[in-house]
């Protein structure tokens, strides 16, 4: 009896023996899965430097001290664990939030960030002064070397010769800026403010022949390459919403097929180089001796459009310019508040509606 009762206790014993480990098991693996969490629920970044050398130990020391683990032995296990030796050395943008596991697979492929990499946005619609004045404030580059390079004689013919839709109609004398229109408006990424000017302009004509791939074997017949990435400009100035351009490409289209002046008054604004575009224009300005400007009604540009684009431009207006609609509308009038357009056939009608919207138009 007495034998039995010491074999029970043994085995009591041995149970409870049992039970604690597996539940300091449970507890240990509970420990290093919490502590291979993130820090906290924050997308916020740190620039975190691994230097070179300091080996897995001091990467955990290096991690811990800028709070991006909750614990570096814990860190250092997780690499014993699964086999990791390759941690690279550099620079890199870590979010607050990453576990262990995506931060050592972020040290493990290396580092692809570059703290002095600049991020430069042109916008739709803006002309090459606007571009200047971008490119000056973000990068190492004086506003006049930007206007120079768009009108450098022997880097726009290493683009003739490289790119099927730059054409020696962009030499004409009298263009002002002889790459507008040609440089697609979007976010451009550079490795530092030190990146030329020749290289941002290659990367957004680059961009541009992109847009253009699908009409390289259209049909040139009636309007060139040219004429149409000009009339794109001017549909991109003067449609206030996207739905309305092909529309208005339409618009200048029948003008032009009639002998009509093309009366847009964002190429009088170009032509005289006035970037306010709250400013009233007068008669006087309208009638400004421009091969710009469509509003001249001496007879000089009826039937013709402005001799170069007068913006950077969208692929919606660009594809505006290409398709525009099959329609007979001769005049347009946009409503500044909604900017709803309306267009029309009949000049009357165009009248009823500018009268219509004189008050809310404030005059224009």
């Amino acid at each position: 009896m007495e034998k039995r009762c010491k074999l029970k206790k043994g085995w009591m014993i041995l149970l409870s023996l049992i039970a604690f480990f597996f539940l300091l098991f449970l507890l240990l693996l509970g420990f290093y899965f919490y502590n291979l969490q993130g820090v906290s629920s924050s997308t916020a970044e740190k620039e975190i430097v691994i230097e070179k050398g300091i080996g897995s130990r001091g990467v955990a020391k290096t991690l811990k001290e800028r709070n991006m683990i909750r614990n570096e032995y814990v860190f250092l296990a997780y690499l014993k664990l699964n086999h990791v030796k390759d941690l690279k050395f550099g620079t890199y943008l870590l979010r607050e939030n990453m576990s262990v596991e995506e931060i050592v697979d972020a040290l493990n492929h290396g580092s692809t960030y570059n703290p002095d990499a600049i991020s430069i946005t042109i916008l739709e619609g803006i002309n090459m002064r606007e571009i200047a004045r971008v490119i000056a404030s973000k990068t190492n580059n004086q506003y006049e070397s930007v206007i120079e390079k768009a009108n450098d004689k022997e880097y726009l013919a290493t683009l003739i010769e490289k790119y099927w839709f730059i054409t020696e109609d962009i030499l004409d004398e009298e263009i002002f800026y002889k790459l507008e229109g040609y440089l697609y408006p979007n976010t451009y990424q550079f490795d530092s403010k030190d990146v030329s000017v020749e290289t941002i302009f290659n990367r957004m004509i680059a961009e541009m022949a992109k847009q253009l791939e699908e009409y390289k074997d259209f049909d040139y017949t009636t309007l060139s390459i040219h004429e149409r990435l000009v009339l794109a400009s001017m549909v991109e100035k003067e449609s206030p919403r996207k739905s309305d351009r092909t529309k208005m490409a339409s618009v200048f289209l029948n003008r032009k097929n009639k002998g009509m002046n093309l009366g847009s008054d964002v190429t009088t604004r170009y032509a005289k180089k006035i970037d306010n575009k709250k400013q009233k224009l007068d008669d006087e300005e309208f009638q400004y001796k421009s091969p710009y400007n469509t509003r001249l009604n001496d007879g000089s540009m009826n039937g013709r459009l402005p001799i170069g684009p007068i913006s950077t431009i969208s692929k919606t207006s660009i594809d505006a310019a290409f398709h525009p609609e099959s329609d007979n509308n001769l005049y347009f009038i946009s409503n500044i508040q909604t900017q709803e357009t309306f267009f029309y056939e009949n000049y009357q009608d165009f009248l009823v509606k500018k009268a219509e919207l004189k008050e809310v138009n404030q005059g224009f």
